[in-house]
């Protein structure tokens, strides 16, 4: 898997830039900036419009094509987050099925994270952002945990 360079988060990493190849790394890059972060996810299911052609359905089966569609949001903090089973379990208690999270971060100010509160628009513009095909600027990962790279279309 290709290196991810940080810039597409929110952090601040022009003096020590970082790399992140998994949700390891973006974890302890979150927990390592100088301000506390919270980290926003949207959770997306990969779906097949109903006029598909024949082509398009070929492509959706091999799991190639198909739209994003935003299922759910959450925000956490750095500290409030562990592994990524325990992100994928937490998120089956849901009920909703997804393929796709997309991750992104709020910097916090004078040493505390944003509240969650704050959190409620950018989760809103992610979701947006996600259905104009806009995701370039977030990190992408399966529901495997396997960080995830898209082709312009």
């Amino acid at each position: 898997m290709d290196t991810v360079y940080m810039r597409y988060l929110n952090m601040n990493l022009k003096e020590r830039p970082m790399n992140i190849t998994s949700y390891d790394d973006l974890i302890h890059a979150a927990r390592a900036q100088p301000q506390p972060q919270r980290l926003l996810f949207a959770f997306a299911r990969a779906e097949l419009p109903d006029d598909a052609g024949a082509d398009q359905r070929a492509g959706f089966a091999e799991q190639r094509g198909g739209a994003l569609a935003p299922v759910m949001c959450v925000d956490k903090t750095a500290d409030e987050l562990g592994s990524f089973a325990d992100l994928v379990a937490e998120s089956k208690h849901t009920g909703k099925e997804w393929d796709i999270v997309f991750v992104t971060t709020m910097s916090g100010r004078n040493g505390q994270p944003p509240a969650s509160t704050e959190a409620e628009a950018p989760l809103n513009m992610m979701v947006t952002y996600i259905h104009t095909g806009q995701i370039g600027q977030f990190l992408a990962f399966g529901r495997d945990g396997e960080l995830r790279q898209f082709a312009q279309a």
